[in-house]
């Protein structure tokens, strides 16, 4: 028979963590949920920009232009991708007729010469009299043509809205940033909040850890006695044996050190000024399962207390972190 390992000392009881101590968290994190809008006076048209976004896996850009500005969406996604790097993003540009720009229609020279080389051949070739007035020849089909088939006199030309698109849509996207980052701080002050009541279970985990072994001998040496009625002798060595085999199976030394590190990782990407969510998400999956890690191995109602706690903590955390760029 091998040698009995003598009760596991818990490698917790040796840490000693000062929560007050961690560095305040400055939230720099962004919500993907957020609206922006601008207006701009431009060749006697108001061009309106808004722009909206909401929760998404990837980024996801959605641009609605006129058909003319359609050349421009490649331009116009790449500007909305340097301010937004995570979520689906709506948006909507149109353009209204300034109140000194009302819509007119056009003369169709290619028309007019038309019908006046058709009549002047009607003439010679018929021998008919009679000249067409401007008063007829206006009069005529296709010889007025609506805007939308020319362009109209005084108007820009189609190449120098790009750095109006660009300009009114970053002005939108500053207002969408703003509101993202607002919501931002708020969101990350919720999860810093929560995060500073798990490190308070973690550390009454940590004091509670190391009685586990100690309470576990006493109760099954309360057990043994009260059931020894004098018919078998009481065995120190297989007693020892028994709070060897235990302390070893309900050890969390390394699943309270971890959780520790997670702690730690979290509060430093709510201060990064880049999109953390992702992480942040990856970390409270990993702490949630060290969380069940402990829940299966303590055999002590009061610790199993505090996992039920930290869970409902993390699944709340979870929920704040899927609006976290």
């Amino acid at each position: 028979m091998g040698k009995i390992r003598p009760p596991i000392v818990p490698l917790v009881s040796l840490i000693v963590i000062n929560y007050n101590s961690v560095m305040d968290v400055v939230p720099m994190s962004f919500s993907m949920t957020g609206y922006g809008r601008s207006a701009l006076q431009h060749g006697g048209h108001k061009v309106v920009f808004e722009v909206k976004s909401v929760n998404h896996r990837y980024c996801e850009v959605v641009l609605r232009l006129p058909r003319e500005w359609t050349c421009f969406e490649d331009a116009l996604r790449r500007t909305v991708q340097q301010y937004v790097k995570r979520g689906r993003v709506d948006v909507f540009v149109t353009k209204e007729e300034g109140d000194d720009h009302a819509p007119h229609a056009l003369l169709n020279e290619h028309a007019v010469k038309m019908y006046l080389k058709a009549a002047q051949d009607l003439s010679q070739r018929y021998g008919l009299d009679g000249e067409l007035t401007v008063k007829d020849l206006l009069s005529l089909p296709d010889v007025w043509i609506s805007p939308e088939h020319g362009a109209s006199p005084g108007e820009p030309d189609v190449d120098e809205w790009g750095p109006v698109l660009e300009k009114g849509l970053r002005a939108a996207l500053e207002g969408l940033a703003a509101m993202r980052s607002m919501e931002g701080k708020h969101l990350a002050a919720d999860v810093e909040q929560r995060l500073s009541k798990l490190q308070a279970l973690h550390a009454e985990m940590l004091q509670l850890a190391p009685t586990v072994v100690e309470d576990y001998r006493n109760k099954l040496k309360q057990r043994l006695s009260d059931l020894n009625d004098g018919s078998f002798a009481f065995d120190e060595h297989k007693f020892g044996m028994e709070i060897a085999i235990f302390a070893d199976r309900s050890n969390i030394d390394e699943e309270l050190i971890r959780l520790q590190s997670h702690f730690e990782q979290c509060k430093g990407l709510l201060r990064a000024d880049e999109p953390v969510g992702r992480k942040l998400d990856f970390l409270i999956q990993e702490m949630n399962r060290e969380v069940n890690t402990i829940g299966s191995k303590a055999n002590h109602l009061t610790l199993v207390n505090r996992v039920v706690e930290m869970k409902a903590e993390l699944e709340k955390i979870r929920e704040q972190l899927a609006n976290i760029e």
